[in-house]
């Protein structure tokens, strides 16, 4: 069974302003170990993960046809 995917609106890049879009939706991977260290990890748009603090992200319920539209256009 696929895992389901969850998404993020970043809120913050300071210190990252070349890697983080403030505003901008981000797929979050579950990283049990890096959130205990306070840290979330972030995929970016060539697919690979990178941690960032958890601070700069908010967690964003997407509706149904609209999760559909954005993994359909990844």
């Amino acid at each position: 069974m696929a895992t389901a995917k969850h998404f993020v609106v970043c809120i913050s890049n300071s210190g990252y302003e070349a890697s983080l879009e403030r505003r901008k939706l981000y797929e979050l991977r579950k990283d049990a170990s890096a959130e205990k260290k306070g840290l979330v990890r972030i995929v970016d748009e060539s697919g690979d993960d990178y941690l960032y603090p958890e601070e700069f992200f908010l967690p964003i319920d997407l509706t149904h046809p609209l999760r559909r539209a954005i993994l359909a256009a990844a």
